[in-house]
């Protein structure tokens, strides 16, 4: 598991803005904040995937170049996920994309359940994935996706990217998909009765697009 916060980097000043409840007042700033986490996250995991040497043409020459073999798929849960997912697709720009809607539905009692609606994707056989999503809480909306993505492909390789994330949503992930590499921003140790995570930042639905009814 890597943990963003852990480093002394500059993606730092981007989630502490992400938390600053004055700063997410300006719906624009909150999603570049987003965005450039994404793009730090996109480095780092790049770090990580297979590289070969390609012959460049320069104006004067041929350059050897150490270049990624294959792009990774980039995959992320609406509405929320968009701005990270950005973050990374300004990185692998040549990547494809993978769009899962998936949200809690209320029942009466109070509690909830994840509902998905759709998936839509390229071919994800033999591909590397990055999936992302900006909190992971429980873990569960996280977890039916991969599940949905692993059931329908032979995926060479899952990474999971969350800008925060609980110590209980951590933990629910492990158990339901060990093979996949975690990749968070910062972890808080509670959650609320309705499952938000505290501190966390909020809605980072609302706080992109606006507040849902």
């Amino acid at each position: 598991m890597f943990l963003l916060n852990k480093t002394n980097s500059i993606a730092n000043h981007f989630l502490a803005e992400l938390r600053d409840a004055d700063i997410q007042q300006d719906s624009m700033r909150f999603r570049r904040n987003m965005e450039r986490l994404g793009e730090v996250f996109a480095y780092e995991i790049s770090k990580k995937l297979t590289f070969e040497e390609f012959e460049v043409q320069t104006p004067l020459g041929l350059a050897n170049v150490n270049m990624i073999k294959n792009m990774p798929v980039l995959a992320t849960i609406l509405r929320a996920g968009l701005p990270l997912h950005q973050g990374m697709l300004n990185v692998f720009d040549r990547s494809e994309s993978a769009f899962i809607s998936a949200y809690r539905k209320t029942k009466k009692s109070g509690d909830f359940i994840i509902q998905m609606e759709y998936v839509s994707s390229p071919d994800l056989d033999g591909k590397t994935i990055i999936i992302s999503d900006p909190m992971l809480a429980t873990g569960k909306s996280m977890v039916l996706c991969c599940k949905e993505l692993l059931a329908n492909y032979e995926v060479k390789a899952l990474h999971i990217v969350v800008a925060i994330a609980s110590v209980e949503g951590i933990e629910h992930l492990k158990a339901n998909v060990p093979k996949a590499n975690l990749w968070i921003g910062a972890i808080d140790e509670e959650m609320t009765t309705k499952a938000y995570i505290v501190p966390g930042l909020g809605d980072a639905g609302d706080l992109a697009f606006g507040q849902k009814i």
